[in-house]
C-alpha cells in the first residue's frame, strides 16, 4: 500500500528535487501526505458556457465559446497592449494582454473555434477579459471538466512554473497513484452515524468534485473529522483532569462571605453575577477541581465576582490569589479588595517585583503560616520563596498574557491544584471559547451593574478636528479627564513614536491651562506607572498614550476617550480601549478618527463600533473580518490545531455538534479503551505535538 506520509513528494511525476524544495519552503510541503492534505481555496464550474450578451462585469469567472475576429495593438509604453475581438454570435467581448503579444498572436489564430475562461470586467459597454485561459474548442469535454479546483500558490512559485495549474497537475498525479482505499481515521461506527463521506472518497472529491454537491459533501467529512479531534482532545483532557485531581471541596458558605454580602457589598448583585456565583458555588462544593472562564464585559463586575469566590475558599480554611499581569493592574486590585474587606479582619498582602526588603520577607512568612488569607500579585508570586500554608483558590486576570508553563508554576505550590477561576474582559465569541478554552466551563456576566451608561461613540475626520476639540474643551471644563490614544505598531514604530510625540506636542499647546500625561511602552515601567498615578490621581487633565492603557486603568473621572488612526485597530482593541472611559456615573464618549479616505472594510469595521457596545457581538464580527488567528500555542492542551477546511467564525452549528459527540464517547470511555474507540485513540496519539503533559493545567 502507498506509505503517504514517508514517502518524499520529490518522487512524484512532475516534482523532482528542485520544485520539491520550492513546495517544502513556500507550501510546507514535503510528503505525498502533505500534498494530498493541500486543499484548493476555490472552485469555479468549468462545465457551463455563457453567451456574451448575458455577462456584466459583476460575474466571478465566466466560460465563453466563440472565434477571434482580429487582433489589435492599443496604448504606448507602459500601457501598451494586445487586444483580441472575440465574438460568439450574441456580442464582441475584448480580450486583453498587457504582455506576451507576439506569442499570443501567433498561438491564436482569427477564425478558429475557442473556449475563453476568465474574470469579465466591463469597460466602456463592453466585455472586458485581461489575460483570459484559452482553449481550441475540440480539446475540452466541458462535461467531465466539473468543479475546476485553484490552489494557492506564491509568486516565488508563479515564477518557477508552479501556479495553480501546474499544482492541479500534480494532485491529479498523486491522485492516480490511490488505487486502495486509504486507511480510514474515524471508526467506521462514527462515519455511518454521522453519514459522513469516506475518507479516500472525501479526499478525491474535495480535488475533483464532479458537482456542487459532491464538493460539499467532501468538505462536510473533512470539516468534521478537523473539529472532532480537537473536542476530542479536549473532552479527553477535562475527563482526565476531574479524575487525577478531586480538587478541595468547599462544602459551606460561611461568616465572611456572609458578613461581606450583607454589610460590605457596594451594590445590589446582577442576575447575571448571581448567576455566575451559583455556577462557582456548584464547582467548589463537588469534590472535584473548578477551571472556570470567567467572561464579562469592561465594568461588568467580574471583580466582586472573584472576590466572593475568594471568601468561600478562606470560610472553608484555605488560602486564596490574585494574579493580574501588571503591576498597576495588582495595585488597582489590591486597593479595591482592602478597601471592600475593610473591617473583616482578613490580612490581604499585595506583592510585585517592586517589594523588597523586609516587607516582602514578612509577606513570604504570612504566606507559609497561613496569616495572609488573600494575595494579590503579579508574576512575582511564581517565584520558588513563595509558598502558601492552604493554597486552595486561584484567580487569573486577563490569562492570555500568562503562559501555561507559568500557571504550572503556581499549580505546584499546592499538594493538590487549586481550584482555578480565569477572568478575561476580552469577550470571546462562542466558536471559539468552545475551541480556545473548550477544556475550561465557561461563565458569562452579560449585563452592566445599573447606574452605568453605555458609552456614545462616533466617527470623525481627521482634516477635521475643530469639532472635537471643542467638545473636548467643554469637558474638561466640567472637571473631567480625557484619552487619547495613538497606535504604536512595531512594524512602524519609529513612525508612530514621531506621531505620539507630535500629537502631546499639539495637545500640550493646544489646551495650555491642563496638565497633560504621556505614556508609552518604550519607557522604564516606573516612569510609565508614574505618569498613569498622576493622571489617577487628577494631577493631569489629559492622557496622550498608546496602547500599554488598553488593560489596567481605571479611572471613573475619565470620560472622553480619543482614538487617534482608529483604522490601524481591530475590533476588539477598539472594544477594549473604548472600555477605559464609561467607568463612573457620567456620560462618557469614543471618537474614533480616520483619514476620509477609508476603505469599504474599514469603513464596515467603525460602522459595527458607532451601532453597539456588546462585546461579544463586536467579537463575533472581528472573528468574521480577521479569523481566529494563532489559536494553537503552548498554552493550549498540545494538540496540533491546524484548521486547513473548518472556519470558527462559520462553522459554530458544527462545533458545537462534534463537541457533543466527544463529549458522549469520553463520557462512555474516558481512556478510548474500548475495542470500538481504539482507532481514536491512535490518531489522537499521532496528533499530540508535545511530549509535555499538560492536561492538568487551564
Amino acid at each position: 500500500m502507498l506509505d503517504l506520509e514517508s514517502c518524499d513528494v520529490k518522487y512524484l511525476t512532475g516534482v523532482g528535487p528542485a520544485r520539491a524544495a520550492l513546495l517544502a519552503s513556500e507550501l510546507e510541503v514535503h510528503t505525498l501526505k502533505d500534498l494530498l492534505y493541500t486543499f484548493p481555496y476555490k472552485y469555479i464550474d468549468r462545465s457551463r458556457i455563457f453567451q456574451i450578451r448575458e455577462v456584466d462585469g459583476s460575474m466571478p469567472y465566466i466560460q465563453l465559446r466563440g472565434r477571434i475576429q482580429s487582433f489589435e495593438q492599443r496604448g504606448e509604453g507602459p500601457r501598451k497592449r494586445l487586444v483580441a475581438f472575440f465574438s460568439d454570435g450574441t456580442g464582441v467581448a475584448e480580450l486583453v494582454w498587457f504582455q506576451g503579444a507576439k506569442y499570443i498572436v501567433d498561438r491564436y489564430r482569427p477564425g478558429v473555434e475557442y473556449v475563453v475562461f476568465g474574470k469579465p470586467t466591463m469597460y466602456q459597454g463592453r466585455v472586458n477579459i485581461s489575460h483570459p485561459e484559452i482553449d481550441p474548442e475540440a480539446s475540452l469535454n466541458l462535461a467531465e471538466m466539473g468543479m475546476q479546483p485553484y490552489y494557492n500558490t506564491t509568486e516565488r512559485m508563479k515564477r518557477a512554473g508552479l501556479n495553480s495549474a501546474a499544482i492541479r497537475k500534480l494532485v491529479a498525479n498523486l491522485l492516480s497513484l490511490i488505487v486502495e482505499p486509504l486507511p480510514e481515521t474515524l471508526p467506521d461506527w462514527l462515519v455511518a452515524k454521522e453519514h459522513l463521506m469516506p475518507l479516500t472518497q472525501a479526499l478525491k472529491s474535495i480535488h475533483n468534485p464532479q458537482t456542487p454537491m459532491e464538493l460539499r459533501l467532501a468538505q462536510a467529512r473533512l470539516k468534521y473529522e478537523e473539529l472532532f479531534y480537537v473536542q476530542l482532545n479536549l473532552a479527553r483532557y477535562q475527563s482526565d483532569r476531574s479524575r487525577r485531581f478531586r480538587g478541595f471541596p468547599f462544602p459551606r458558605i460561611g461568616e465572611k462571605f456572609n458578613s461581606f454580602y450583607k454589610e460590605k457589598l457596594p451594590f445590589s448583585l446582577t442576575e447575571a453575577q448571581k448567576r455566575v456565583l451559583k455556577e462557582i458555588r456548584a464547582d467548589v462544593g463537588s469534590g472535584r477541581q473548578m477551571n472556570r472562564l470567567l467572561q464579562g464585559d469592561v465594568g461588568s463586575g467580574k471583580t466582586i465576582v472573584a472576590l466572593m469566590a475568594m471568601l468561600m475558599a478562606i470560610d472553608n480554611g484555605y488560602q486564596a490569589c490574585i494574579m493580574a499581569p501588571t503591576e498597576i493592574l495588582s495595585e488597582q486590585h489590591y486597593a479595591n479588595i482592602s478597601s471592600y474587606l475593610d473591617g473583616l479582619g482578613l490580612r490581604v498582602e499585595l506583592l510585585t517585583g517592586s517589594i523588597k526588603g523586609k516587607r516582602r520577607q514578612t509577606i513570604l512568612e504570612g504566606l507559609a503560616d497561613g496569616s495572609v488569607n488573600i494575595l494579590v500579585s503579579t508574576h512575582a508570586v511564581l517565584e520558588d520563596p513563595v509558598q502558601f500554608a492552604r493554597f486552595g483558590m486561584a484567580v487569573i486576570d486577563e490569562q492570555h498574557r500568562f503562559g501555561v508553563a507559568q500557571r504550572a508554576r503556581l499549580w505546584k505550590k499546592s499538594d493538590n491544584p487549586p481550584h482555578i477561576l480565569v477572568m478575561t474582559a476580552t469577550p470571546i465569541p462562542r466558536t471559539l471559547a468552545m475551541t480556545l478554552y473548550g477544556d475550561l466551563d465557561v461563565s458569562v456576566i452579560d449585563e452592566l451593574p445599573p447606574g452605568r451608561k453605555p458609552i456614545r461613540t462616533s466617527h470623525h475626520y481627521s482634516e477635521s478636528m475643530t469639532g472635537v476639540y471643542a467638545f473636548l474643551d467643554r469637558v474638561l471644563s466640567e472637571g473631567r479627564q480625557a484619552y487619547i490614544v495613538y497606535p504604536l505598531i512595531e512594524e512602524s514604530e519609529k513612525i508612530d513614536l514621531k506621531n505620539l510625540e507630535e500629537g502631546y506636542a499639539f495637545i500640550t499647546e493646544r489646551f495650555p491651562q491642563y496638565e497633560v500625561s504621556k505614556v508609552h511602552g518604550r519607557m522604564k515601567p516606573s516612569e510609565k506607572d508614574a505618569e498613569m498615578q498622576r493622571f489617577k490621581r487628577g494631577e493631569t487633565r489629559i492622557m496622550v498614550a498608546t496602547t500599554v492603557i488598553e488593560v489596567g486603568v481605571d479611572v471613573p473621572n475619565a470620560s472622553v476617550m480619543i482614538i487617534e488612526e482608529a483604522h490601524r485597530f481591530g475590533l476588539s482593541q477598539l472594544h477594549q480601549l473604548r472600555g477605559r472611559v464609561g467607568r463612573g456615573a457620567e456620560q462618557s464618549f469614543c471618537m474614533l478618527v480616520t483619514p476620509g479616505q477609508i476603505g469599504d472594510d474599514t469603513r464596515h469595521r467603525i460602522e459595527i463600533m458607532t451601532s453597539t457596545c456588546d462585546g461579544f457581538e463586536i467579537a463575533e464580527a472581528d472573528l468574521k473580518l480577521r479569523g481566529p488567528g494563532d489559536l494553537e500555542g503552548t498554552q493550549q492542551s498540545g494538540i496540533a490545531f491546524d484548521l486547513k477546511l473548518a472556519n470558527l467564525a462559520r462553522d459554530g452549528q458544527l462545533i458545537g455538534h462534534v463537541r457533543g459527540v466527544a463529549r458522549e464517547i469520553i463520557e462512555s470511555d474516558p481512556t478510548l479503551s474500548s475495542h470500538q474507540n481504539l482507532l481514536l485513540a491512535k490518531v489522537l496519539a499521532k496528533l499530540k505535538k508535545s511530549p509535555f503533559d499538560w492536561s492538568s493545567i487551564s
